[in-house]
């Protein structure tokens, strides 16, 4: 059975209502709309199945809406934060939470792969960063009810968390053996993408202001997407060249003084960054929509019957629930309701694991063992979102 162009275009517009009523829902419950969104994909691909209706391979079509999403998910997030020296503590604390736990994290997972399905640890290690990094396409979207201070750390650590673990993962791909060249390697990508990606990020405030077209913002998201796509074929971590974007964006009056404010109108940018947070806030919700849809649907059900996909999938989420309770609790120190239970994986975990090299794939290691994980750290996460419905005075350790 083929569906014709009406019935397909009904079907995408009824995803969008069902995800938009999704959205309301998750605010109300504290249901995270990705449980929704994968339920959702897996009853679609009953349904198919039971019409026989034909779909092409979604894995390129998942992957590219992965791409567009971490983009435009890290961009929201950057465009809510404020740069301010009372910042810079939390700003530290944030960057090292997510750089030790996700290097733990990885570290434990790796062993217990390399242990249970008896795989070279260098292959674990590629293996088990995308599984050790949290996402911000759910934590970003599920935190919007929370105290900004809480706020602020879930956001500042899952976007610090997004682009650590494109680094490690980029890092451990190239270096199969480490050694004082690959940290000095790292150091060049480093520095090298910092400038390049100021310098792009003042060319394209200099855009944001100077263009008087009504349909600018989707060209600067397109060069965005063009530049973080060229960075990606250079082995840059071009994820960085977003976050700061966003961040110079939303904080031009620090960064446009002296000479570079006669060129760029402050008054300017402030009122279009309105429109553009409320324009790439849609696009990202439409993209996020599709592509936790097309997750759910392009799972092997019948995969989720195997004995390892259960043992891998409560092994691997129990490490990760572990090491954020240590690291919390006794070295960052910080309230565990809710920020213990906010560590979801999700859009960045899947689109990493579709990067690992063919030669480094484990058959062990499916996309069952994702849905596991990224479901159950979901659940974790609506836990913590409930804990916080109460009265936070009557909350221990909030």
């Amino acid at each position: 059975m083929t569906l014709d162009a009406y019935t397909f275009l009904i079907i995408l517009s009824s995803l969008i209502v069902f995800s938009y009523v999704f959205d309301i829902a998750a605010k109300r419950s504290k249901v995270p709309s990705v449980i929704f969104l994968l339920t959702t994909g897996i009853l679609l691909q009953l349904a198919a199945r039971y019409f026989n209706v034909a779909l092409p391979g979604l894995r390129n079509i998942l992957e590219l809406f992965g791409i567009i999403g971490l983009i435009l998910i890290v961009l929201e997030g950057a465009l809510d934060l404020e740069l301010k020296r009372e910042k810079l503590p939390l700003i530290r604390k944030t960057l090292l939470t997510a750089t030790l736990t996700l290097l733990i994290t990885t570290a434990l997972i790796a062993w217990f792969v390399n242990f249970w399905l008896n795989v070279p640890y260098y292959t674990a290690i590629i293996n088990a960063i995308p599984l050790a990094v949290i996402s911000s396409a759910i934590a970003i979207p599920s935190v919007a009810n929370l105290t900004p201070e809480k706020r602020e750390f879930i956001v500042y650590e899952a976007t610090f968390s997004d682009i650590i673990g494109i680094i490690a993962f980029n890092f451990a791909i190239q270096n199969p053996t480490v050694g004082l060249g690959s940290f000095v390697g790292l150091t060049v990508d480093l520095v090298s993408i910092f400038v390049i990606s100021v310098v792009c990020c003042l060319v394209l405030l200099f855009f944001v202001d100077k263009i008087k077209s009504h349909i600018k913002f989707f060209l600067i998201i397109a060069i965005l997407v063009l530049l973080y796509s060229i960075g990606k074929k250079l082995h840059l971590s071009s994820l960085l060249m977003v976050l700061i974007f966003g961040l110079m964006l939303n904080n031009a009056v620090l960064f446009l003084k002296g000479k570079l404010a006669k060129y760029i109108s402050l008054q300017s940018l402030q009122s279009e960054i309105v429109q553009l947070k409320q324009i790439n806030g849609e696009s990202a919700f439409v993209i996020r929509t599709f592509f936790f849809l097309l997750f759910g649907f392009s799972i092997n059900l019948q995969e989720l019957y195997e004995l390892d996909v259960w043992v891998l999938g409560f092994t691997i989420f129990t490490i990760i629930l572990l090491v954020r309770y240590v690291y919390l609790q006794f070295i960052a120190r910080v309230p565990l309701i809710p920020e213990l239970f906010i560590a979801p994986r999700g859009l960045i975990t899947i689109l990493l694991f579709y990067s690992i090299p063919a030669e480094y794939a484990i058959v062990g290691m499916n996309e069952s063992v994702l849905f596991f994980v990224v479901l159950l750290s979901s659940l974790l996460m609506m836990m913590g979102l409930l804990l916080t419905k109460n009265d936070v005075s009557e909350i221990p350790n909030y």
